[in-house]
Order: C-alpha cells, then structure tokens, then sequence
C-alpha cells in the first residue's frame, strides 16, 4: 500500500539534514486528507528537536500540484451522513488541519515550501505559513472557496489581509487564479525559482554550512535563494495583480460588499483574467460572498490563531448549513455544475444568517483550538 506521505533527509555536507516530506497522492493532485495530516504533524514535532536537522522541505507528488486543495468529497460524505446537524468529521477534520496549519506558520526551523503547479484552498493553507515559500513558473494558485458554498479559510482571515492594495477582498470574493509574480507581489510567496532547476536547488541546500542557530540558518537560507532566484528570474510571468492595482484598489475601497461587488462586475474589460475572475464571483454563492467579507473585515484586527478560531467556527456551520455540500456535490458530485443557493443574490442574504455563522459554537474556554494561545 502507498504511503500518503512520504519522509526522508538529505544528508548535508557539514552533517546537518534536510528534512524531506512530500504528499503522495498525485492522481488526487496531492488533495490534503485526514491521514496526511496525521503523519505530517508529528513528524514536525518530533523534527523540531532534532539539532541535526537544519530545515525542512515541503513539495508535492509530480509535476502537476503542489497541493489541490483539502479533501472536500471526504468531508461532503461526512455532512451527508450526518443529515444537516453538526459532523463530527467536519469538524475533526477542520481542527486538525488549521493546528498543522498554524504549526508551520510558528515552526521556528527553515521552513521551505516548493509550490509548484497548482496551489489551492488547504494546499495554500500549508505553503502560506512556510518560512521560505517557492513559486514556479507553473504555480497556479487560488481560494476558489466562492464556488463551492465555502469561503477562504485555511488561515485566509489573516493572510488576504496582509495583502496590498485591498487584493485580498479581491482575491477572496472571485477566487481568482494568479500566478508566480503575482504570488510574490501579494506576499504569498517570497522567491520564483525554475521548475527545471529544482534538484540543482537541492544539491546546494546540501552544500550549505547550516549552524545550530536557527536565526543563522534562516539568514543562511535566504541568502542562498536571492542567489538562486536571480538565475531564473527572466521566466517569472507578468503580475496581473499588480498590472491591475489601481484598479483594484479602486473597485474595492468601498465599506460594504454590494457596493464592492457592483464595481468588480461592472468592471468592462477584454483582459481573460479578469473577465474569470468577474465570471466566478457572478456564478458563485452570495453567502459564501457575505461571510468572506464579513470574514476579511473581522479578520483585520484578529491575531493569527485567533483568525483559525474563528475559522473553525464558520467551517463547522458550513458544514451544518448546507451551501457547503450543495456546491461541492455540482462541481465535484454530480458534476452538473448548476448549483441551487441558499440565496439568489446578495440582497436576498439574510442577515440573521451572517449572525447566526459569527457567533461561536463554543465559548472561550471549550474552543478546540484554545491551546493555539492568542
């Protein structure tokens, strides 16, 4: 039987290791289930107290995807079963990702992440907390969340914010696709390496003198991939984000969602790009619309393991809901691609329902992610 997840070290030139782990589900496009999780995390654990190794490499299965996205048909399963309450496997499964999530956005060891090809919802949520974060010529990356009755979690509260020029609202209400320099120009990326230079890459990770502090061994990584990058940097693609900025700051500095809303839409363009973009938010969920924004204000003055919190919340109701299983069973199900909202449009959304998802299931206490401290 084919491990999901496979580990390994390189051994270094000075003694040192890299530690190696990489998703090995590439038919699923590496799509992160329950069974990963459970062997990643403690495999980080216990590579923390390890002082020979010096960092660590995440990648994914072939050349296809990093990472597609969390196991959503694991978790559509789960809600159908359960018949509209609360699913434990949900909310297992929503738990354990954002504490492997958070863990590698706190790991205090080089953390690299080679996110090559596709890059999508939980495959984003593991890439976006690395420490050194990879893009390629082929990285395609996104939180299409909008489309499957969701919004973008994983973290997603925290990280759009960080975002200039308002491209997190952007991004999270279109879920639009956007490439390596578009990755770097909104922070969810550091460096553009070229896929045809990835075993090179590897060969001079070994061949660095990594110390025992792990301050040095961070400066020593760095150093290395300025060095790297400038080598490939004439194949990074244009920026759309960035060849959009005005435009999207513009469209978006409104303080309410229809206003927001009515600006990208009305947005006339021959630019493919954003005309998806355009096509997605007008076909998706208007309540998966109204949390997202909900979600990115909310999110502004929230601190990072307080964003998972909150997160969690909204996922487990999502789960309960309905819009949830209803987009992933047209897209991924039935595939009739047809889906039947809650709501037919943004006005129609009630608020009792935004309210009812913000309200937390749990009090302070009793949250299941109480131990990620604030």
């Amino acid at each position: 039987m084919t491990q999901v997840v496979n580990f390994s070290e390189i051994n270094c030139a000075n003694g040192k290791k890299i530690a190696v782990i990489t998703l090995n589900s590439p038919k699923s496009l590496n799509a992160l289930g329950m069974d990963m999780i459970a062997l990643i995390y403690p495999k980080l654990q216990q590579w923390k107290t390890q002082d020979d190794i010096a960092a660590v490499f995440l990648q994914g299965e072939g050349e296809k995807a990093f990472c597609a996205g969390g196991d959503i048909v694991y978790m559509y399963n789960d809600i159908i079963a359960d018949k509209g309450s609360y699913s434990p496997g949900v909310e297992k499964y929503f738990t354990t990702e954002y504490e492997l999530d958070h863990y590698i956005h706190t790991y205090n060891k080089p953390f690299i992440v080679w996110g090559n090809g596709i890059v999508m919802g939980g495959g984003l949520g593991l890439m976006v907390g690395g420490s050194h974060r990879i893009v390629t010529e082929s990285s395609r990356i996104a939180m299409p969340e909008i489309s499957i009755g969701l919004y973008p979690d994983v973290g997603g509260s925290y990280f759009l914010n960080k975002m200039p020029n308002n491209c997190g609202m952007f991004l999270g209400l279109t879920g639009a696709s956007i490439n390596a320099a578009d990755a770097k120009y909104c922070h969810l990326a550091d460096y553009f390496v070229a896929s045809e230079s990835k075993n090179a890459l590897i060969e001079q990770l070994g061949q660095v003198d990594w110390q025992d502090s792990v301050e040095l061994n961070h400066e020593l990584l760095s150093n290395l991939l300025v060095t790297v990058e400038q080598n490939s940097i004439s194949q990074l693609p244009e920026s759309k984000l960035s060849e959009h900025e005005a435009l999207i700051k513009e469209i978006t500095s409104a303080d309410n969602l229809a206003s927001i809303v009515d600006g990208i839409l009305s947005v006339e363009t021959e630019d493919k790009w954003f005309s998806r973009a355009q096509k997605s938010l007008k076909s998706g969920s208007p309540l998966s619309a109204s949390l997202t924004f909900q979600q990115i204000k909310a999110g502004a003055s929230l601190s990072l393991a307080d964003c998972f919190r909150m997160e969690l919340n909204l996922s487990v109701k999502s789960g309960k809901f309905g819009e949830f299983s209803e987009g992933v069973r047209a897209l991924l199900i039935d595939k009739d691609y047809s889906p039947q909202w809650s709501f037919s449009s943004l006005e129609a959304v009630d608020k009792k329902v935004i309210d009812w998802f913000f309200e937390s299931k749990w009090s302070q206490e009793q949250h299941p992610l109480v131990h990620l401290g604030r």
